[in-house]
């Protein structure tokens, strides 16, 4: 998968993973080429060679070391934002290098045997240039990520027109928040800056879409005074669990512990202010009109299937308006869209917009995270039924941001005239 999660399927990381070390290697080489080219001096590379020798070693006996029990820490994430430094630049100065020397031999192979001559056939210096400017870039986005990035909250505010939502509920503001992981919080000052962007918006209802913690309930212990501040609106805060709520990437003693840490969670989502619904509805009503809520337990393709649709919808009119609420936005496409039901709004997060990519507002935003998910970041529809995906307000795995900011998302539901 993706370095913001954890991965389920090993057999595609198998796939993936000889090609990826080919590049790492590359990637080592050039820039080994490189510095003895800029530097002439052949200690200039012996000196870097150990340096990534000792990086590696340090790498690994960390890893090896490690409590299996905690789950993702702030050192391991930091850690993660060390290899993504040392590894991702030279990734991109092998992939065009390596273009231009495959371009370079067949060159040199056509001209040595077919027309049986000698050109100069010298690597471009505009090419190593660029390469080289690029990958500096590359890092100095990697450290901000860390250092500011991670805590750039933005607000992301979206209409949807539907033919069928109630009179009494054109105009519901909906704040959306999702992917909190306060184990990965480091900065409380960050934190209440967030907060109190949250509060200053105008909404009528707050819903946290899962991924409360990254493993453990005593995550949150340092953070339930902080949320507790989120103002609550006059339809209510209302959540549900993500696929991280469940303690199911970590070593547990016993299937016990592992139950009482879940039942932890639980009761630290109510004690921060919200209401979390497990495969549970709420009806909202409005003088003679209402609306359904419908908070779904995590349900992903290659993660944990807690949720349950049809459970979720009992005693749900079929032909009501509802807004769904489930963590992985693949449950979309997999059981949502077609439902004869007819799930109007489904709200999901997960994806983090992979933490990284680049967005140039009302023209482009990219992520990786797109060939992953389909529905990766951000509002998508197919006929009637509406999807928001929100980037996440937390951060996970790489301790950092890069483009695809922390969002906060307003939602205001409009009726068609």
């Amino acid at each position: 998968m993706y370095f913001c999660f954890d991965f389920r399927k090993p057999p595609m990381i198998a796939k993936v993973f000889p090609i990826l070390l080919l590049f790492i290697i590359l990637g080592e080489v050039y820039t080994c080429h490189l510095l003895y080219k800029f530097t002439k001096k052949r200690t200039a590379v012996y000196a870097y060679l150990i340096l990534l020798i000792t990086i590696i070693v340090s790498i690994v006996l960390y890893y090896n070391g490690a409590d299996k029990t905690k789950g993702q820490t702030a050192e391991s994430m930091h850690i993660m934002a060390l290899i993504l430094l040392f590894l991702l630049p030279k990734i991109l100065i092998s992939i065009p290098l390596l273009i231009e020397d495959l371009f370079r031999f067949s060159r040199w192979t056509s001209n040595k045997f077919i027309y049986k001559k000698i050109i100069q056939n010298s690597r471009s210096s505009l090419l190593t240039r660029i390469v080289l400017i690029a990958a500096g870039l590359l890092s100095v986005s990697i450290i901000y990520g860390v250092v500011v990035g991670k805590y750039n909250f933005k607000t992301r505010t979206q209409t949807i027109v539907f033919n069928d939502l109630p009179k009494e509920f054109d105009g519901l503001r909906i704040l959306q928040i999702s992917d909190l992981h306060v184990g990965s919080w480091d900065n409380k000052d960050a934190i209440e800056k967030g907060i109190e962007m949250i509060n200053a918006q105008d909404y009528d209802i707050l819903l946290f879409t899962g991924d409360f913690v990254n493993t453990l309930a005593t995550e949150a212990d340092p953070w339930i005074e902080f949320l507790q501040k989120i103002k609550t609106p006059k339809y209510g805060k209302y959540a549900v669990l993500g696929n991280h709520d469940y303690g199911e990437y970590v070593k547990w003693p016993s299937e016990a512990a592992k139950e009482a840490n879940f039942v932890d969670i639980k009761e630290n989502i109510k004690k921060s202010g919200f209401q979390l619904l497990l495969n549970e509805n709420i009806p909202l009503t409005k003088n003679n009109d209402t609306i359904y809520l419908l908070g779904v337990e995590n349900w992903g393709l290659n993660f944990k299937k807690a949720g349950d649709l049809a459970l979720t919808s009992t005693n749900v009119p079929e032909n009501s308006f509802k807004i769904v609420m489930t963590h992985d936005p693949s449950h979309w496409d997999a059981e949502i869209v077609g439902h004869k039901q007819k799930y109007q709004l489904t709200l999901s997060g997960h994806t983090h917009g992979m933490q990284f990519g680049f967005n140039i507002p009302n023209i482009v935003e990219w992520s990786p995270a797109e060939y992953i998910y389909p529905e990766w970041g951000g509002l998508y529809n197919k006929g009637h039924q509406y999807i928001y995906v929100n980037r996440g307000f937390g951060f996970h795995a790489y301790s950092g941001r890069v483009g695809i900011w922390p969002e906060i998302t307003v939602l205001e539901l409009k009726k068609s005239k």
